[in-house]
């Protein structure tokens, strides 16, 4: 669902400050500290639209996700286009997507998909890449970042393991897999974990969107459905041509 509301101006800070985080494999994460002007703003704005958040079934974020306006997902993007772009090797986007999103389920009511860190592909095809971008608008940093990740073992068979994620109950891909249920917050069997990005108010995160990563909920019992008390982000999406040159 989409607020239909009108919705504050998504300004950015003409001198946020940036710094490049190494996430492995030659990948790097733009954080962008200060990134909006007003960010209360939209936590005022998120919080007047509680009741509109909802979790879509079988989703993989492990709580309710409000669409953001179209005239902020414009800001996003020029954000994006202008700083992060080039980073993921992309040179034009031509799909784009933005919510609100709030962490809220406990540990023991997550799918086993849910329960290992996951890329962000939008269904890309041949000649695209993805961006992807975070925004924390919480205060309390316990509340979680992000980490990265690489795979320990092929393509093949971390594509079986996301089947059977899907496919097995939950007591048949624990058993199968060695994964626990809960949120991941460091390297298993299958991934290791490379780095991490702690949270802080009104940091922005951008990044591939093929890299491996998750949110860092240290702390599930803080998380609320509040979107002044919990774990509100504002999450971006870019499918961009691949910059060939």
């Amino acid at each position: 669902m989409e607020a239909t509301a009108r919705a504050p101006l998504l300004r950015f800070n003409p001198r946020p400050r940036l710094h490049l985080v190494d996430i492995g494999d030659g990948h790097r994460c733009l954080v962008v500290d200060d990134a909006l002007i007003e960010p209360e703003a939209w936590v005022d704005f998120a919080a007047a639209h509680a009741a509109a958040f909802n979790e879509r079934p079988n989703n993989g974020f492990p709580g309710p996700e409000l669409h953001l306006p179209a005239n902020a997902l414009t800001s996003l993007d020029d954000f994006f286009a202008v700083h992060a772009r080039r980073l993921i090797g992309g040179r034009r986007t031509v799909r784009r997507y933005a919510r609100f999103s709030l962490v809220t389920r406990a540990p023991q009511a997550l799918s086993p998909w849910q329960w290992f860190c996951h890329t962000d592909r939008l269904e890309d095809g041949p000649g695209q890449v993805v961006g992807a971008s975070v925004l924390y608008l919480f205060q309390d940093p316990g509340l979680g970042g992000t980490g990265f990740y690489r795979p320990r073992r092929a393509q093949g068979y971390i594509s079986a393991l996301v089947k059977a994620s899907a496919t097995l109950s939950p007591e048949e891909f624990a058993e199968r897999s060695g994964i626990a249920r809960g949120y991941m917050t460091d390297s298993n069997e299958w991934f290791e974990r490379v780095a991490g990005v702690p949270a802080a108010f009104n940091r922005l995160i951008l990044y591939p969107g093929h890299v491996f990563h998750s949110g860092d909920i240290h702390a599930p019992e803080k998380l609320s459905a509040d979107p002044r008390q919990g774990r509100l982000t504002l999450n971006g999406f870019f499918v961009c041509r691949r910059n060939l040159a």
